[in-house]
């Protein structure tokens, strides 16, 4: 997450570290602030301000958060971990060198105004996975017709996992957390059952038609792995989680 974020944020330990890749591939939803009239070298209130425009009122602002509903490509912020040649973005700005940074493709499902004061502008987005809310602002600012960064964000969900469930770092430090396992952690993925879970252990194919990700599960419900299609008509072992 962003330095400033806070909300859901999925952990994982012991075996559940393999399943980390597939919980965390879902799309998201935040409730983000934005400031009109400042940018920023990070997109966000933690950097150095570039550029500067006195704020005179916005209107449609409700028509513009609409227009950016769909699939676009968005540039990453380049205070970020995406690599490029093998060096993060971060550390090529840290150290002042140019680089290209390559639009990346995204989703916006659904976003809403939340609240308008003055030139702070607080929404609500459901989002792809991938998505910068900091360039969101700064693009949403361009088409208001003014320099802006992100003030505030908050994750409310991570596909099936949503911030009134999660415990907090102090609730964690103090002890007062429940453990999730791999069953209910997976409950809102496809599940396909094998009757001979020795198939998954030594990871032999499954025959299928089926062309997309499923969780496989032995017939007392135990979460076994995740298989994939191999365009044969067959789905493969992706990862074992056992």
């Amino acid at each position: 997450m962003d330095p400033d974020a806070t909300g859901v944020l999925i952990l994982c330990i012991g075996k559940a570290t393999k399943a980390l890749q597939f919980l965390m591939s879902e799309s998201k939803v935040y409730q983000a602030t934005l400031a009109l009239g400042q940018a920023t070298d990070t997109y966000d209130s933690s950097g150095q301000v570039v550029e500067e425009k006195v704020f005179q009122g916005v209107e449609n602002v409700t028509e513009v958060l609409q227009s950016f509903i769909g699939p676009q490509q968005q540039i990453p912020p380049i205070y970020s971990a995406i690599k490029v040649n093998g060096k993060k973005l971060y550390e090529y700005a840290r150290n002042q060198e140019k680089v290209d940074i390559e639009p990346r493709d995204i989703i916006i499902h659904d976003i809403s105004l939340l609240q308008q004061q003055d030139q702070f502008i607080s929404f609500r987005v459901h989002c792809s996975k991938g998505t910068y809310i900091r360039s969101l602002c700064v693009d949403i600012g361009r088409k208001l017709g003014y320099p802006a960064h992100m003030t505030q964000l908050i994750r409310l969900a991570s596909g099936d996992f949503h911030l009134e469930d999660c415990f907090s770092l102090e609730d964690i430090k103090q002890g007062h957390f429940q453990l999730m396992s791999l069953e209910e952690a997976f409950k809102h993925f496809e599940h396909y059952v094998v009757e001979d879970e020795n198939i998954v252990y030594h990871g032999k194919k499954i025959k299928s038609d089926i062309d997309h990700q499923v969780v496989v599960c032995n017939q007392q419900g135990q979460v076994l792995a995740v298989y994939g299609p191999d365009g044969n008509g067959y789905l493969k072992s992706i990862r074992g989680l056992f």
